[in-house]
């Protein structure tokens, strides 16, 4: 009897819980609508801003049903597919983002609820690869939604589209909408240097959810430098058991796995860099007998520029005249192209500092015999390129190896057919002689596109703090300052000055986080939204249809799609104060400056 009794009260407890945590739900739905004042012209705020997209009067909303579905009818086996609609499914249930500006748009009460999302998808099985189609189209109608791509990589930046076309609590979606997509560059990325300072997982895994979030589709991943070796290889196992920072500090294969795995779940291809043959310092813990220069004072004191022996701390070449070198550098290959199955292969090539090859008794006689550092690095290309595209990749180098004025090759040595360069330098200028001499670029110039510009250096001992005159405190002893704004970033155009045919060689660009000041507690506000800038810029453009730069209007939009991504988990800075969002066009200037 007593035992009844308590059961009963116990589930009359339980059904009291329910429904006042129902009636606080709506209730905050409810205080939060009442918030802002609405927009009188509704404006759907979109990021990246699609190609085309129209919402014609009335400007008509309905709710998303309670048992609304992701449905696709097109037959197929995907599992990136399927894990995209249960992602996006969960996504647009549960989010009930609320913009910071209401639209000021009324539930259309003679509508239904939207039941469901139905995909269909032309072709399943494409994988993603460079070049792969984006494209898609998204109808919302009062009675039903449709999102039509010729691949699974396009219906997933529909369905992120889709997911930003629903909003509130309870959940409201836009109906009458139209959307006809696709990207300008195919290349859209962000370089993450793990070497410097290491990112645990979870970190890079979010970042790729955010990169999703942008229609950005390539993490590149700067892996290894002077200052760490942090992926291990089973081949070489050395590398990263001496040269990572600390045992956990590491990327295991099954990590590797993992990551690919998620990347190709979001849209998200992952290339592997591999820096050589400069910026090696950390390979000399584990092989000291094929590193040039290893452990030595990076710049001499007393010592000219030109003579130093590495353009930052850690110095280390690998030695291309050691026949040892490239059976160590086999093996890496090897467990890198194992590992990752991206088509594109990094392998850096960046900054050869002469004064580290020149301390070396064999590269000494070489030069001493009439021999060119040039042809030292002739030498590494001719031995590790050829095997590298035996494994069915295409490589990529940064820009150096062509354009350096000291140490580089000829163009007759990197054939345009399995060469990709990658500009980082001199913005507009590298851009057009790489695509000049005929060659595919990616363009990441450090004037607009590097993300940790404008923080110091990090060297000590460094008299470009120590500046008392007015006017006189220089850069602040950044080499690459001032800080890259989202709008330096938004504003670039990286084929300008380009021909159109060479414009065709511009396969995108890379916004870089180099890391010699940052790790996973920065990394969500040095990235994001700047990153998003790029991310729009890259995917439907900088400028209006009348070919006006729309980097005024694309404030307001950075600004709820930043409150947006914050609530999806991304650490993503501010841009403005709220105040300028709750007071629109207050905060902009009278006159262009």
């Amino acid at each position: 009897m007593n035992m009844n009794m308590n059961m009963m009260m116990m589930q009359g407890e339980s059904t009291m819980f329910l429904r006042l945590f129902l009636l606080l739900l709506l209730l905050s739905c409810i205080r939060f609508n009442d918030y802002a004042e609405a927009s009188t012209t509704p404006i759907i705020n979109l990021w990246p801003k699609p190609r085309n997209l129209t919402w014609s009067p009335p400007y008509q909303t309905t709710l998303l049903s309670s048992s609304f579905t992701i449905i696709t009818t097109t037959i197929h086996r995907n599992k990136h597919l399927s894990a995209a609609i249960s992602h996006y499914h969960t996504l647009i249930k549960s989010e009930h983002h609320h913009p910071l500006v209401p639209l000021g748009v009324k539930i259309s009460k003679d509508l239904p609820p939207l039941q469901n999302l139905s995909i269909e998808v032309v072709d399943p099985h494409a994988g993603l690869v460079h070049g792969v189609n984006e494209s898609y189209t998204l109808s919302i109608l009062p009675s039903h939604a449709t999102l039509t791509a010729e691949t699974v990589w396009g219906a997933m930046r529909g369905l992120e589209t889709f997911s930003q076309l629903v909003w509130d609590c309870p959940t409201k979606i836009a109906v009458g909408v139209e959307v006809w997509d696709f990207p300008l560059f195919v290349h859209r990325g962000l370089l993450v240097d793990t070497a410097r300072n290491y990112y645990p997982m979870k970190d890079l895994l979010r970042t790729v959810e955010a990169m999703s979030m942008n229609k950005l589709n390539v993490l590149h991943l700067h892996l290894t430098d002077a200052e760490s070796f942090p992926l291990v290889l089973p081949l070489e196992p050395v590398l990263a058991e001496k040269g990572a920072y600390a045992p956990h500090m590491v990327y295991t294969p099954e990590d590797v796995k993992t990551l690919v795995e998620f990347g190709l779940d979001h849209g998200v291809r992952v290339i592997p860099e591999i820096d050589t043959p400069g910026h090696t310092a950390s390979w000399a813990l584990g092989h000291p007998e094929i590193v040039t220069c290893a452990n030595m004072f990076w710049w001499p004191a007393g010592s000219d520029w030109s003579e130093r022996l590495a353009s930052q701390p850690g110095t280390g070449h690998l030695n291309p005249l050691n026949p040892k070198t490239y059976q160590v550098l086999k093996n890496v290959i090897h467990d890198i192209t194992t590992l990752f199955p991206e088509p594109f292969f990094h392998s850096g090539a960046d900054e050869i500092v002469p004064g580290c090859w020149k301390t070396d008794s064999t590269i000494q006689k070489h030069l001493s015999n009439g021999g060119t550092l040039n042809q030292v690095l002739e030498k590494y290309i001719n031995n590790t390129l050829p095997y590298i595209v035996s494994l069915n990749r295409t490589v990529i180098y940064w820009e150096d190896v062509l354009l350096d004025d000291t140490v580089h090759v000829a163009s007759t040595i990197l054939p345009k057919e399995h060469v990709i360069l990658q500009t980082w330098l001199n913005g507009h200028d590298h851009t057009k002689k790489i695509v000049s001499a005929g060659y595919r670029t990616i363009v990441s110039s450090a004037e607009f596109y590097y993300l940790d510009c404008g923080h110091g250096t990090y060297v000590g001992n460094n008299s470009a703090y120590d500046k008392q005159e007015d006017g006189n405190t220089g850069n602040g002893g950044s080499w690459c300052a001032p800080f890259k704004t989202w709008q330096t970033i938004y504003n670039y155009d990286i084929t300008y000055g380009l021909s159109e045919e060479e414009a065709k060689l511009v396969l995108g660009g890379e916004v870089a986080l180099w890391s010699e000041q940052a790790d996973a507690s920065v990394l969500d506000g040095r990235v994001w939204p700047r990153a998003s800038a790029m991310a729009e810029s890259l995917w439907s453009g900088n400028r209006d249809e009348k070919g006006v730069k729309r980097y005024a209007e694309a404030t307001d939009r950075l600004n709820e799609w930043r409150s947006r991504m914050v609530s999806r988990g991304i650490g993503a800075e501010p841009i403005q104060p709220l105040w300028c969002v709750k007071n629109p066009g207050m905060c902009n200037t009278q006159h262009p400056v």
